[in-house]
C-alpha cells in the first residue's frame, strides 16, 4: 500500500501544488525574509517524506517484535531494511546536493558557468581527499557523477567518465613514497597519486564506482554501499568520441568498440573532409578488415578500399574501386600497391587491364599488358609503370613480335612474325614498317636479305640478295616459339606464389587467411548487394573449409586414391587455398593467353606455365600437409628428392588442374597446327570425289571386301 501511495505521489507531483496552492501558500506564509527561503522549501518538500520514512520504520519495527517467527516475520524485516535503505539514500542524496551546492559558491562564476548543470553532482574534491594529477599541473581535482574535471589557475579539462579507464596497478618509479592511479583517457593519460595507500583506495573505489554508473546510466541505491562493494566497470565498452588533438585521428569521430582507451573491435571512423572508415581496430589502429571511402579532390567522386589493414596500414589482399572508373584487385603492402594485382580501366575511354607485378605502387616485374583500343598485349617485363627490358606483343591480326623495350621505347632489333608465315628479323618501328638491315623469310622459302627504307608515298624499298634455292622454309622458323628463354617459368607469377607461401609460413592463421589468399568475388555486381558491400561476405558453398578442419582432412587423405579424390574436392572449391591459388593462377593464365594472345608462337610458353602450375600446387600442398602433421606432433616425411616431387606434380596434379586451362590451350594447339589441318582436309575433299570402287583401289582394300554390287561375279562365286 505504501509502495502504492509513494508511486502515486511521484506520479502526480506537478499537479499536487497547483491544486494545492493555498495550502503552499500557508507554508510559506511564516517564512517571508529571503534568507529563509531555503528552509521554506526544506519544510515544505523535505521534512514531510522524511517524517514519514521514520514513522513507517518505527511502525515496521514494532510490528516486527510482536510476530512470531516464521514467514511473516521475514516479509516484514526484509521491509525494514529497504526503508533503512531509503531513509539513508535520501540523506546522501541532499548530502550530495549540499556538497555540490556550497561547491558552485566556492567556485569563480568563470567555472560555474561552464560546469555547473543542474543535475550534476560532486561526488569527490581533492579539498576534501587529497590527492594529485602528475606534472603538477591541477590545482584542484573534482570528481562529478558524469565528469572527471582537472582544475589549474584559470582553466580546466574535464573527461567523460565512459571514456575513463582507471588502472591500479600503477607504481611511479619516479616518486617512490606516492600511491598512484593511473588514469587513461581517449587521448591523455595522466596520474593521480595519494600520499597514503587508503587515501589511493578511496579514490580508486569511487572512481571506479562512478565510471560503473555512468555507464549504467543509472545511480545505485543507497549512493555508497558498503566499501568496495560493486563490480568494476567492463574495459571493454561501445562510445562515440571526437579526436581533438594532433594525429592521425584528428578531428575524425569514432563510433564503436574501446578498450583501455584506445578503439579496439569493430568501429566506424568518420573525417570532416568526408573520408569515412569501417572495420576492425586493434589498440587504437585499423587492423583487419576494413573498407575506407576516400573522396577525390577535383569531383564528386569517391576511391573506395576494400582492404585488410595491419597496425593501421593497407597490407594483404584488397579490391580498390577508385573514383575514375578504374578497378585495382590485389594486394598492398604499407598502404602501397604491392605484389601481384590486377589493374583495370572500365571507361569507354582508352580501356586497359594489366595483370602482373608491382612494387611501391608501380608495375614493376614481369606483367600483361591490354589496350583495348589498339587491340594489342603486351607480354614482358616493367619497371617503374614503363615497358622495360624484354617483351613480346601480340596484334588482333595475328601479327605477333618480340623486342627489347628500354622506357616505353623499342631498341634494338627484334623477331616479326607476320601472318601469312614470313618471318622477318632485323629493326622495325612501332607501326611494323621494315628499316635497316633485315632478313625476310618467305613462307614459299624465298629469303631476302639486305636494308630496308620506307620513304613516304614511294612505299617499301629494299636493297639486298633474294634466294630462290629453298624449296620450303623451316618450320623451325614458322612455328618458331617465343618467350622461354626471356622469361623462365620460375620468374613469372612470383607474386601469387610469394602470399600463398608466405600463408603456410606464418602458420595459416583463420583471420589471416584473407589477407594472403585473397577473397575472389567475381564481379563488382556482386560486391555492389548492400549486405556483402560492407561486410564483404564471400560466396557460400555448402563445405565449409575452415583452416583446422583442412589441416585435419590433409593428414588423413595420404593414400594415392583418397589424396586424389581429395585435390579434386579442393581444387574445385573457391574457399579452399589451394582452389583459391588455382584460381589466381587461371586468371593469370586467361589474361596471357585467351582472346588476343591465343598466337601459335606461345603454346610452348603455355605449356611449359601449366607444368609449373603443377608443380607450385604440389609444392603448397606438401607445405600445407607439413604444417598439419606439425601441428599434430607427427614427423614429416623426409624430404623427396626435387625429380620425385616433380613426378608426382605431373602424375596427380597435372590431370585435375588441366581442364581449366583446356579453352586456351586448345586454341593454341589449333592454331600450332593449322597448315596441317588445312592440308588434311583439302585432301578429303580430294578424295571424296573419287567414284567408291576408285576409292577402294586407291585404299589398297582387299577384293574379297569389296561391297558385292560393285562387283561381276558367277553365282557359284557370290555363295
Amino acid at each position: 500500500v505504501v509502495v502504492h501511495g509513494f508511486e502515486h505521489a511521484t506520479k502526480s507531483k506537478s499537479e499536487a501544488w497547483k491544486h494545492h496552492k493555498t495550502v503552499l501558500k500557508q507554508f510559506v506564509t511564516d517564512f517571508t525574509s529571503e534568507t529563509s527561503m531555503p528552509l521554506a522549501l526544506y519544510t515544505v518538500l523535505h521534512k514531510p517524506i522524511r517524517d514519514h520514512i521514520s514513522q513507517y520504520i518505527l511502525l515496521l519495527t514494532k510490528l516486527n517484535e510482536a510476530l512470531k517467527e516464521g514467514s511473516e516475520k521475514d516479509v516484514v524485516t526484509s521491509a525494514i531494511k529497504e526503508y533503512v535503505k531509503l531513509e539513508s539514500f535520501i540523506s546522501q542524496v541532499l548530502d550530495e546536493a549540499c556538497i555540490t551546492k556550497s561547491l558552485w559558491k566556492s567556485l569563480g562564476y568563470k567555472f560555474t558557468d561552464m560546469l555547473c548543470v543542474p543535475e550534476r553532482r560532486l561526488l569527490e574534491d581533492s579539498k576534501n581527499l587529497p590527492i594529485s594529477a602528475s606534472t603538477n599541473r591541477s590545482d584542484r581535482i573534482l570528481l562529478f557523477d558524469d565528469v572527471l574535471v582537472l582544475i589549474q589557475g584559470n582553466s580546466f579539462q574535464s573527461f567523460d567518465l565512459k571514456l575513463v579507464w582507471v588502472d591500479e596497478n600503477y607504481r611511479e618509479k619516479s616518486a617512490p613514497g606516492l600511491y598512484g592511479l593511473r588514469i587513461i583517457t581517449p587521448e591523455e593519460t595522466f596520474f593521480l597519486s595519494a600520499k597514503d595507500p587508503q587515501m589511493k583506495a578511496v579514490w580508486q573505489w569511487k572512481l571506479n564506482q562512478a565510471v560503473r554508473q555512468a555507464l549504467n546510466g543509472k545511480r545505485d541505491f543507497p549512493l555508497w554501499g558498503k566499501a568496495g562493494e560493486g563490480t568494476e566497470p567492463p574495459s571493454c565498452r561501445f562510445f562515440t568520441y571526437v579526436f581533438r588533438l594532433e594525429g592521425k585521428f584528428k578531428s575524425a569521430s569514432y563510433e564503436g568498440e574501446w578498450h583501455w582507451g584506445k578503439p579496439h573491435g569493430k568501429g566506424t571512423l568518420k573525417w570532416r573532409d568526408g573520408r569515412n572508415h569501417v572495420g576492425d581496430f586493434k589498440e587504437g589502429l585499423e587492423h583487419g578488415f576494413g573498407i575506407c571511402l576516400v573522396p577525390r579532390q577535383s569531383e564528386d567522386r569517391y576511391d573506395c578500399y576494400k582492404c585488410h589493414w595491419y597496425e593501421g596500414k593497407m597490407r594483404g589482399y584488397g579490391i580498390c574501386e577508385y573514383g575514375n572508373d578504374m578497378v585495382y584487385k590485389g594486394y598492398f603492402k604499407d598502404n602501397v600497391r604491392q605484389g601481384f594485382g590486377i589493374l583495370e580501366n572500365l571507361s569507354a575511354e582508352h580501356p586497359f587491364k594489366y595483370t602482373g607485378q608491382w612494387e611501391n605502387d608501380k608495375k614493376n616485374g614481369y606483367g600483361v599488358w591490354e589496350d583495348k583500343d589498339r587491340g594489342e598485349r603486351y607480354i614482358g617485363t616493367w619497371l617503374d609503370d614503363h615497358r622495360h627490358g624484354q617483351g613480346i606483343v601480340v596484334t588482333q591480326s595475328g601479327v605477333c613480335y618480340q623486342r627489347t623495350f628500354h622506357a616505353d621505347k623499342m631498341v634494338g632489333s627484334g623477331i616479326l612474325l607476320l601472318e601469312d608465315d614470313s618471318v622477318y628479323e632485323g629493326n622495325f618501328t612501332e607501326d611494323l614498317t621494315f628499316v635497316g638491315k633485315g632478313k625476310l623469310s618467305f613462307a614459299n622459302g624465298f629469303i631476302l636479305e639486305g636494308t630496308f627504307t620506307n620513304k613516304s608515298g614511294q612505299g617499301l624499298q629494299t636493297h639486298g640478295i633474294l634466294n630462290t634455292s629453298n624449296e620450303q622454309l623451316d618450320e623451325r622458323i614458322t612455328k618458331a616459339q617465343l618467350g622461354l628463354e626471356e622469361f623462365p617459368v620460375e620468374k613469372r607469377w612470383k607474386g601469387i606464389y610469394d602470399q600463398f607461401l608466405e600463408f603456410i609460413h606464418s602458420g595459416c592463421k583463420e583471420e589471416t587467411e584473407e589477407s594472403f589468399t585473397g577473397f575472389h568475388i567475381q564481379t563488382s555486381k556482386e560486391l555492389r548487394k548492400s549486405q556483402e558491400y560492407l561486410f564483404c561476405q564471400r560466396g557460400t558453398e555448402d563445405v565449409s573449409w575452415k583452416i583446422e578442419d583442412i589441416l585435419e582432412e590433409l593428414v588423413q587423405h595420404q593414400g594415392l586414391e583418397s589424396l586424389q579424390s581429395y585435390l579434386e574436392k579442393a581444387l574445385k572449391s573457391s574457399l579452399h587455398p589451394l582452389g583459391k591459388l588455382l584460381k589466381a593462377l587461371t586468371i593469370a593464365f586467361q589474361a596471357t593467353y585467351s582472346g588476343i594472345g591465343a598466337n601459335r608462337h606461345l603454346l610452348t610458353m603455355a605449356q611449359e606455365e601449366v607444368k609449373y602450375y603443377a608443380k607450385k600446387i604440389w609444392e603448397f600442398y606438401q607445405g600445407l600437409l607439413h604444417l598439419a602433421l606439425e601441428q599434430k606432433g607427427q614427423l614429416p616425411a623426409k624430404c623427396v628428392d626435387g625429380e620425385i616431387s616433380d613426378q608426382k606434380a605431373c602424375s596427380v596434379v597435372l590431370p585435375l588442374i588441366l581442364p581449366c586451362f583446356y579453352p586456351e590451350l586448345f586454341m593454341l594447339y589449333m592454331l600450332y597446327h593449322e597448315r596441317e589441318d588445312d592440308l588434311y582436309c583439302q585432301g578429303i575433299v580430294d578424295l571424296s570425289l573419287f567414284p567408291d570402287i576408285k576409292l577402294l583401289e586407291f585404299l589398297d582394300v582387299q577384293k574379297h571386301l569389296w561391297p558385292l554390287k560393285d562387283l561381276t561375279l558367277t553365282t557359284n562365286q557370290v555363295r
